[in-house]
């Protein structure tokens, strides 16, 4: 889900909010809102630690992480709540976040210290640029897309994350047997994740249409209200083909 930025937005690593830079649409807006004094404090020791700096060069995510693994990326992190609890629950694999708001990095910091996580990095830029240019082709064994802004007015579609140009890189970036997995609250949302995915020629899909909520995608706090009050949730997982 989006969430609110500081206040201080100039200090923060992202500060525009022009709705293209780079020669794409932007899927989020960085809006003026409050940094607590402890995720500002986790902010800034926590991103030396488990940051890593956008700069336009193919990482080595063995050398990041110590060790050769699966690696899963999460696109919108949130509060972090759900990426800390899978990167505890799945100690194997190795987890890269990438999220814009700083009180949502601060707070996904502070789980990683608190839970003494070795396994979980962040980057805090545009997750577009981050794909296209620090991620290498073929390297990914999972992307996890839960809750992005829906966006929900006709003219504002257009900023949607879940756009094929998108679809096309996150595919490049799978290894082949890789998953892409999305879900939203928003059904207009989730028949538009379906039909782009579908329209993918690099991409299965792991389901018939849409699929239950996996066991290892954890059920938020804002997630159980809503389903309580009759909203509904859709997942949506592909995966790369084989030979493709």
């Amino acid at each position: 889900m989006s969430h609110m930025s500081s206040a201080n937005d100039q200090a923060d690593p992202i500060h525009s909010v022009s709705p293209q830079r780079g020669g794409h649409i932007r899927s989020f807006v960085l809006r003026q809102g409050r940094v607590s004094d402890a995720q500002r404090r986790f902010h800034d020791q926590g991103m030396p630690r488990w940051g890593i700096p956008y700069q336009p060069v193919t990482l080595d995510l063995d050398e990041v992480f110590g060790r050769s693994a699966n690696r899963i990326l999460e696109i919108g992190c949130g509060m972090g709540e759900t990426t800390a609890v899978i990167a505890a629950a799945h100690p194997q694999n190795d987890y890269l976040g990438i999220e814009v708001h700083t009180p949502g990095v601060g707070s996904l910091l502070k789980e990683i210290a608190t839970r003494e996580l070795t396994n979980l990095r962040l980057i805090q830029h545009d997750a577009v640029e981050v794909l296209r240019d620090m991620i290498a082709p073929g390297s990914l064994s999972g992307i996890h897309v839960f809750f992005p802004d829906p966006w929900p007015k006709k003219r504002q579609q257009k900023r949607r994350l879940i756009q094929p140009e998108f679809v096309s890189l996150l595919a490049a970036r799978l290894a082949p047997g890789g998953y892409l997995h999305c879900a939203t609250d928003w059904h207009d949302y989730a028949d538009q994740m379906l039909d782009v995915l579908s329209a993918e020629a690099m991409l299965e899909n792991m389901a018939r249409d849409f699929t239950p909520r996996p066991p290892y995608r954890p059920q938020t706090k804002f997630e159980s209200r809503g389903l309580k009050l009759g909203h509904g949730v859709w997942d949506v997982m592909f995966r790369r083909r084989r030979g493709s």
